[in-house]
């Protein structure tokens, strides 16, 4: 399962170990065994899994899982 979350405080991307800070966006994978593993938002749009969609004229970040970003 994946989920777009809010930092509420520091933590590394597990894969670039960004420091992602307090209030920033990341994406959050949490495999079937229980491990979580974290991707900044560079990651995720690097790897497929956000991108920015136009809505009422502003840029949005939205994340999506692709399955051929895997």
């Amino acid at each position: 399962m994946h989920r777009g979350c809010i930092a509420i405080g520091e933590m590394k991307c597990d894969s670039c170990h960004h420091l992602i800070e307090h209030e920033e966006r990341y994406l959050l994978f949490e495999e079937e065994e229980g491990e979580k593993i974290r991707f900044c938002i560079d990651c995720c749009l690097s790897k497929g899994y956000a991108t920015y969609v136009e809505e009422k004229g502003e840029q949005i970040l939205t994340f999506s899982h692709s399955e051929s970003a895997s």
